[in-house]
C-alpha cells in the first residue's frame, strides 16, 4: 500500500476556503490535528488477476461516513490507457471528502496498473445492432459493484449511502450502473458521458449509443445528474440531448445542464472543480446527501520556497500544484514561464510534461527546468 497521511491544523487556509452553496464554508466543528489520508492499493474484481488500483481519501474521523465512487474515462490512445493513475482524480475525491465522504477514485479493468480485459467499445462498432455500447458499460460498472463489495469491509465506510461519478466511459459507466442498482447507490453523476466518439464531432455508431441510452433508461430509476458543456468535441450538445431525451423516454430520472464552454474542449470540464461545484452541491443538498454542514478544511500543504519569477497566474498554480499528490512536477524558467504536471504515471512522465509545458508556455522557453518533483504533502 502506497500512503500518504497529512495533518491539516485548524488554523491553517480558513480564512480563504471558498464558500459553498448552501453551505457555511467554516471547518467542521474541532477539526485539531485532522489527519487527511490518502492511500493507492489494489482491490479484487471480477475477471482482474492482481486487482484493480483504487486511491482512498478521507478525513480520519470517528464513525462510519457515506460512500463516493469516482471513475475516469477511455482514451483513443492506448498508451495513455496505459497510464492512466487515480491521482489524477485527486482534486474531484478531496471535494467529496471534505463534505464528508470517504472517496474511492477506480481505475477500472485494463488501465494503468489495473489488469484485466479493458470495457472499450468494439472496433467494428458501427455493424454491431446496438454498437456494444452496453457491454461496456455493464463491464465498466462491475468494477465499480467491486469497489463497494471492497468498502463493505471497512469500518470507516457506510455503504447505505453511496453517490458515484464519473467522466466520458466513466460518465457513461454511471449510467449502467443505475440498473439494478446496489441498495446504498441513492445518486449518479454522469459528466459528458458516452461512448465511441473520435474527438472530432464524430460517432462510429450514433444510433446504437442513442439506443444503449434509452435501453438503460427503462430499468434505470437512481436520481442522476447530467453535466455536459457547449463545445464538448466528442458528445456536443446536439448529440448529449438526444442521449436525454432517450434515457428519459425509457423512463430514466436525471437532471440535464448543459454548462458553457470550458477552455477549448468541454469535454474536459470534469477537471475543473471549482466550475462543477455549485451545480453538483446543489443536486446533492436537493437530494438530502451533503452529510456536513460545513466544510472540512482543505488538505495542508508543505512549506516550500516559491521559484522566483513567477507571475500571480504562476503563483496560483504552484500552490495548487503543492495540493497534488505523488508523480508531479514544475517547471519555470526564472523569468515568468513556467509549466506543470499533476497525477502522472511515474515521475519521468510528470518530469517530461511539466518540461514541455514550460517550453509551449513560455514566451522564451531558454532555461526551462525542473524545480519542484515528486510528494510535498
Amino acid at each position: 500500500m502506497r500512503a500518504l497521511i497529512i495533518s491539516a491544523l485548524l488554523a491553517f487556509g480558513l480564512a480563504s476556503l471558498p464558500k459553498a452553496a448552501g453551505q457555511d464554508a467554516v471547518p467542521a466543528t474541532n477539526p485539531v490535528n485532522m489527519q487527511w489520508i490518502e492511500s493507492e492499493f489494489s482491490i479484487p474484481s471480477p475477471e482482474s488477476l492482481s486487482g484493480i488500483d483504487v486511491l482512498k481519501v478521507e478525513v480520519a474521523r470517528p464513525g462510519k461516513h457515506p460512500l463516493a465512487l469516482l471513475t475516469h474515462g477511455t482514451s483513443n490512445d492506448p498508451v495513455e490507457r496505459s497510464q492512466v493513475t487515480p491521482w489524477s482524480y485527486l482534486p474531484q475525491a478531496i471535494w467529496f471528502a471534505r463534505r464528508g465522504y470517504v472517496a474511492l477514485v477506480v481505475v477500472r479493468k485494463g488501465y494503468g496498473r489495473s489488469s484485466g480485459e479493458p470495457d472499450l467499445t468494439p472496433r467494428n462498432c458501427p455493424t454491431i445492432p446496438g454498437g456494444g455500447f452496453a457491454e461496456s458499460g455493464n463491464k465498466s460498472a462491475s468494477d465499480l459493484r467491486a469497489a463497494i463489495r471492497y468498502a463493505e469491509t471497512l469500518p470507516e465506510v457506510d455503504t447505505g449511502t453511496i453517490v458515484s461519478a464519473g467522466v466520458s466511459s466513466g460518465g457513461f459507466a454511471q449510467v449502467a450502473f443505475t440498473v439494478n442498482p446496489p441498495p446504498g447507490l441513492k445518486a449518479a453523476i454522469n459528466f459528458a458521458g458516452g461512448r465511441g466518439s473520435d474527438g472530432k464531432l464524430h460517432n462510429c455508431n450514433e444510433t446504437g449509443i442513442v439506443s444503449a441510452f434509452h435501453d438503460f433508461g427503462t430499468e434505470s430509476r437512481v436520481p442522476m445528474l447530467w453535466i455536459y458543456a457547449e463545445n464538448d468535441h466528442w458528445f456536443p450538445p446536439e448529440l448529449a440531448r438526444k442521449f436525454d431525451a432517450a434515457f428519459r423516454q425509457g423512463g430514466g430520472i436525471d437532471e440535464f445542464v448543459m454548462a458553457p464552454p470550458y477552455s477549448d474542449e468541454g469535454h474536459h470540464f470534469f477537471v475543473d472543480v471549482t466550475g462543477w461545484s455549485p451545480m453538483v452541491e446543489g443536486f446533492l443538498k436537493e437530494k438530502g446527501l451533503l452529510p456536513l454542514h460545513n466544510l472540512l478544511p482543505e488538505p495542508a500543504v508543505v512549506n516550500v520556497p516559491t521559484p522566483p519569477g513567477l507571475s500571480e497566474r504562476g503563483l496560483a498554480a504552484f500552490h495548487n500544484f503543492l495540493m497534488y499528490g505523488p508523480k508531479k512536477a514544475f517547471a519555470t524558467n526564472g523569468r515568468g514561464g513556467w509549466g506543470m504536471a499533476t497525477g502522472m504515471f511515474n515521475q519521468e512522465l510528470a518530469d517530461k510534461r511539466a518540461l514541455d509545458n514550460c517550453t509551449t508556455n513560455a514566451t522564451n522557453p531558454v532555461g526551462c527546468a525542473i524545480v519542484f518533483r515528486g510528494a510535498s504533502k
